[in-house]
Formats: structure tokens, sequence, C-alpha cells
């Protein structure tokens, strides 16, 4: 392998250390500095694999990764080998490393992966569902009116659909995806991925409603929309609208919500919704 230089992407495990690769094992023990989302958690990973980490070890999170970005790329700069790793996972993919990735190459410097597990297409490929092609939407908003409108926006979506959920939203998540996309719409519920307790629940979206709360580390996939090729009539997309504003959203973002569903222009609903 040619020597490291500038930033390495370092995909850790979900759960299971076996899942790591010789090569994250590699890195770790030939950079310069780690950057870690958390790390107790890269000490305890690294004990598990048996292997001794000899460059610096920083903190990288959600909270510091603003201030702390400007100080790697310097590091690099001055020649030292940067190594990112975050709690489970490819870093970016809804954990820190974007920002990072997009500053070491504004400043022209090699940016490089060492490639391991994903939630994103580990549930994928567990769930049944079609794989052929999906959207990745990664968290849903916390505030209960823009996560609908976030759904309602997505509902025509053909796509399989992959998000993450924690633990205290999951209940209302599962109940506004009944609401935007039916109950009868197919979709898996996979926690804990590659854990002792991991587990996949595939069932349709109000059977998984109506499961008791789940706990762990959640990516629910969801079966995209099938095309209905029947346009609503124009009291039907009125009603429409009227039921999505009663739930708090602004009339423009319901017309563009509803537009979006049947595959109509924004502008067309929007003027029938304010007639009077």
């Amino acid at each position: 392998m040619a020597e490291l230089t500038g930033l390495v992407l370092c995909g850790a495990p979900l759960g299971n250390p076996a899942d790591a690769s010789a090569r994250l094992r590699q890195v770790l023990t030939e950079v310069d500095l780690v950057a870690a989302e958390d790390t107790r958690r890269l000490l305890r990973l690294a004990r598990d694999l048996d292997v001794v980490i000899p460059g610096k070890i920083v903190s990288y999170f959600e909270g510091n990764e603003e201030r702390r970005t400007p100080e790697l790329v310097e590091a690099m700069r001055d020649g030292q080998r940067v190594a990112l790793v975050t709690d489970g996972g490819m870093p970016s993919v809804s954990d820190p490393g974007y920002r990072l990735v997009a500053a070491a190459l504004a400043a022209g410097l090699p940016v490089t992966c060492a490639p391991g597990p994903s939630a994103v297409t580990t549930a994928l490929a567990l769930s049944g569902l079609p794989c052929d092609r999906f959207c990745f939407e990664g968290f849903l908003p916390r505030k209960g009116g823009e996560r609908r409108a976030r759904l309602a926006a997505l509902a025509a979506e053909e796509r399989t659909l992959v998000f993450f959920e924690s633990t205290h939203r999951v209940q209302d998540t599962l109940a506004d995806l009944v609401a935007a996309f039916g109950g009868d719409r197919a979709a898996a519920l996979c926690r804990e991925l590659t854990k002792t307790y991991e587990e996949v629940r595939r069932a349709p979206l109000a059977e998984l409603a109506e499961l008791a709360e789940f706990r762990g580390e959640i990516t629910l996939v969801v079966a995209g929309a099938v095309p209905d090729t029947t346009r609503p009539t124009d009291e039907q997309l009125i009603a429409e609208v009227a039921a999505h504003v009663a739930e708090g959203m602004s009339r423009r973002d319901a017309a563009a919500a509803v537009a979006a569903a049947h595959r109509l222009p924004k502008r067309d609903v929007y003027h029938l919704s304010t007639r009077r």
C-alpha cells in the first residue's frame, strides 16, 4: 500500500468489530493523527482489534467540527497524515466529515477512503425491498410540522427510501409515515445492525406503527410509491391542501407537497387552493 497522505476517511464497524477491514487496522497504525467522533469508542475499537494507535488522537464531532476543521487542515498542510473515524459506518453519511472533506479539497489536499460498513446499504440489503434505485434521506426534521411536510413531499417518490431515526422519535415518525404514505406501504425497521440484539421487522407501515417502542440505533427502509396516472379532481386537490394546512403547514408548502405527490405544477395547485 502506498504511503498515506492527506485525509483518510475510515469506515468503522456498525457494531461487530469483526467487520473491521484489514485496511482500517493498517491506517490506524500508520497515520500521524486520528480525528474521532468519540475518542473513547475509538480506543475501545482499537482494543477489540488488538491495534495500537501511535498517532495523536483528537475529538471531532458536531459540537467542535467547525473549530477543529482548520486545525486538521493545517496539520495536513504540515505533512501530517490524518484519519477520520466516526462511531460507526462511513464519515460524512449523517456523521461528521463533510466539512473536513470539503476543506481539505479546497486546500488542494488529497482525500482517500478506507471503505467499510454502512447502515444504509446493510439495511437495504436486509429489507427485502427493491435496492436497484434508492433515496437516502438521513434524519427527518425533529419538529412535527417540518417532518410531515418533508414526508408529504416524498409521498410520490418511486425509489426505495432509507431514513435514520432515534428511539425517541421513531413512533412519531412511523405515525407520520402512515399518514403521508398510507398504512399499506411495505417497510422494514432495522435496529442495532450487526450487534448482539440485531432485529429486522418487515411489515406494512401501519403494522410497524402499532408495535411497542423500539430501542437502539434504527434505520427505516420504506418501499417507493407505485405511480398513479389518475389525476385527482380539483376538489380532491383542494381538500388535500386544506388537510396539510390544518396540520400546520403553510398554504404554499402544502400546495407544493400535494403537487409533488401527484406530479402536477406547483403553481396550478396553489392557484386552485386559493380559489374562493
